[in-house]
């Protein structure tokens, strides 16, 4: 485990996807990422890990900032007496295979990895999030017919060979009563959680991609991402996030 309490320094920036919100009936609410890449930050976490709690708050922090931020919650801390209700064997696949195509020799919690790269030292105050790093892919994203269903349009940039993408659903506004583990006492609050993970797939070229998502809970306000990744490299090529329900 790692333990690193300073907060990293970011500066406020202007967003770089705006939703837009039609008033003629039916409602629309769309966005679409472009000329700047959209930083994507995950967080590998559990809530019977005691040196997660300082990083869980951290990414809270970046509410309203112009980021695909998200929180995996991994299982395997359930072993010594706490179960994380929000966490999936997939989340624990896929930071393996970050893991793998970082040449780290394993995972661990808390982990930040931006941009598809593993970022051991978020928490030092010359750490930053680039909000003017070039995107290679457009995207838009829009809510479709039905109350859970998005369309997205993306489009790569001359020279991307291939790509990948996946979807998931954030939620804000969790929190957990520990009775046991080494986290036992506390009260442990979330956003950005991962409750839904989808891969999108492998593609060349422009593509149109639908997406199904879980039903919104009004107490917990969610947000829709899609991550477009580089085939061969892993690397982010755009990404975008549409907040409305």
């Amino acid at each position: 485990m790692r333990f690193h309490a300073s907060k990293l320094m970011i500066s406020t920036v202007m967003s770089l996807v705006t939703p837009v919100v039609g008033f003629a009936a039916p409602a629309v609410c769309e966005v679409t990422a472009a000329d700047h890449l959209t930083p994507v930050i995950d967080l590998y976490t559990s809530e019977g890990c005691s040196s997660c709690p300082p990083a869980d708050r951290w990414l809270s922090s970046l509410k309203g900032m112009p980021v695909v931020a998200q929180a995996f919650h991994v299982a395997y801390w359930d072993y010594i007496g706490w179960k994380d209700r929000f966490a999936a064997p997939a989340f624990t696949v896929r930071q393996r295979e970050i893991a793998a195509a970082n040449g780290l020799s394993g995972i661990y919690t808390p982990q930040l990895v931006r941009n598809g790269r593993d970022w051991p030292n978020w928490w030092l105050p010359h750490q930053t999030i680039d909000f003017k790093a070039p995107s290679r892919a457009v995207i838009t994203l829009k809510k479709g017919e039905g109350a859970d269903v998005f369309e997205a349009r993306v489009t790569p940039n001359a020279g991307v060979a291939g790509w990948t993408a996946y979807w998931t659903v954030t939620e804000h506004n969790h929190s957990s009563s520990v009775k046991a583990g080494e986290n036992a006492g506390e009260t442990l609050k979330h956003d950005f959680v991962v409750r839904q993970y989808v891969d999108a797939g492998r593609y060349a070229g422009a593509q149109s991609l639908t997406f199904y998502a879980i039903a919104a809970q009004a107490d917990h306000p969610r947000q829709i991402n899609l991550v477009v990744s580089d085939i061969h490299t892993g690397e982010t090529l755009q990404a975008v996030s549409l907040p409305c329900s």
